[in-house]
């Protein structure tokens, strides 16, 4: 089976790199990639926004399987251009793609299907958003409708910072806060069955202890020992297999991964938000400790064959990512600082290193973007992988490197609920 994996960050070179591994996959090619990805993949420049040059790369590769990373080309209606030729894709229509290109559809799709989430006004006006941050207090949750390279929320109990970031939005969600720690459960999708995939914790705030601003994701984790063995079976029943419904009945079939963002509130999960495309950095460790075939399960859910299809197989041990950021993120980002110790850090045992905006300037590997590297580890334990993810990620620099020291220390829940106190 030949593939193509279509994006340039962290989510493609893990996918692509799982891909590398399944002995069903003869060719990986990734458009445009990045170096990272280059070292065992084929690259081809395109632009993954463009859905003629993506579908005529595929045709000319003889792909036998797409799969688009980026939440942004899936929007787009990229998968369709796609699919019109005839190729297997691994990733939703437009029209299923607003499951994440809007925050208020999500919400009405929520709503329709029965699913557990938190109360939500869609706002217009700053009249409608005053309302709405006193009908549901503080802490005040304010969410843009549209995409925002996962930056589009603010949490906080500073009503002036959530009006501000409402007005700088257009058309925004505000939801009442969901109290419990932050899940993430990714379901694999043929759009009528679907398979989950371990659940994961991805830290999104810059700062230690769950401070700073979001980010699109510092660092995740894999298996979550603390949460409810039932999780997986729970959400599948409440949550995934409601919503596919509810997008038949809407004549939109969900194909390909639907991201679960879960709060584990004193009365069960509840979901925070639907993503289109697998999470970055939070797939990583997830993808680290899949046993059985990436490309078989793609496959099987683009060509409506997941009914057929055994349940993904995990490894009995755990991984931790611990992401790698440049100067100035997440407002800004720094490009063209110098990265040494990659190599060195590849070759630690049960370690990879994720690239994620990297590229090369006169043979040297630089900083291309916010989120540079991530250095993924596997452990007996969570305590071990986190253990042995910090260990090679001390081996790589760059001007300006900032990362957390706190990924996988503890649940989200207890960090990240300091955080809003002390705010």
């Amino acid at each position: 089976m030949k593939t193509l994996v279509i994006g340039t960050g962290g989510r493609e070179h893990a996918l692509a790199l799982a891909l590398s591994r399944d002995p069903s996959v003869t060719e990986v090619h990734a458009a445009p990639g990045n170096p990272g990805i280059g070292a065992f993949a084929t690259l081809h420049p395109v632009d993954p926004m463009d859905g003629t040059a993506v579908a005529a790369l595929a045709t000319d590769i003889g792909a036998d399987l797409v799969i688009i990373g980026p939440e942004a080309p899936l929007v787009a209606g990229v998968a369709d251009a796609v699919r019109a030729r005839g190729i297997a894709v691994f990733g939703p229509s437009r029209d299923a793609a607003q499951l994440e290109g809007s925050k208020a559809f999500s919400k009405e799709v929520m709503a329709a299907a029965g699913v557990p989430t938190a109360g939500s006004r869609t706002c217009t006006t700053a009249e409608e958003v005053a309302a709405a941050l006193d009908e549901f207090g503080a802490p005040y949750v304010v969410k843009d409708d549209a995409l925002a390279a996962g930056k589009g929320v603010v949490v906080t109990r500073d009503r002036d910072e959530a009006i501000a970031h409402a007005a700088g939005c257009g058309r925004v969600v505000i939801e009442e806060f969901l109290d419990g720690p932050e899940v993430s459960l990714f379901a694999v999708c043929d759009g009528k069955t679907a398979h989950p995939l371990q659940p994961a914790q991805d830290f999104k705030r810059i700062f230690d202890g769950g401070r700073g601003p979001n980010t699109g994701g510092m660092g995740s984790y894999s298996p979550l020992t603390w949460a409810p063995g039932d999780l997986a079976t729970t959400v599948m029943q409440s949550v995934v297999q409601p919503t596919l419904d509810e997008m038949n009945r809407r004549g939109a079939p969900f194909v390909g991964c639907l991201y679960v963002g879960l709060a584990l509130t004193e009365t069960g999960p509840r979901v925070i938000e639907f993503n289109c495309r697998f999470g970055d950095p939070d797939i990583q460790p997830v993808l680290a400790l899949l046993e059985s075939p990436l490309g078989e399960l793609l496959s099987a859910a683009a060509n409506g064959r997941l009914a057929e299809t055994s349940a993904p197989l995990f490894r009995d041990a755990a991984s931790v990512t611990v992401v790698l950021a440049s100067a100035g993120y997440p407002e800004s980002s720094s490009k063209g600082d110098v990265i040494t110790g990659v190599g060195v850090a590849n070759g630690v045992s049960d370690v990879d290193v994720i690239h994620a905006g990297t590229t090369l300037s006169d043979g040297a590997l630089v900083t291309d973007g916010g989120r540079v590297l991530a250095v993924r580890a596997i452990g007996y334990d969570v305590a071990d992988a986190r253990s042995r993810a910090y260990a090679a990620a001390d081996l790589i620099t760059f001007d300006g490197l900032q990362r957390r020291s706190d990924i996988a220390a503890e649940p989200l829940g207890v960090i990240e609920g300091a955080s809003l106190k002390d705010e």
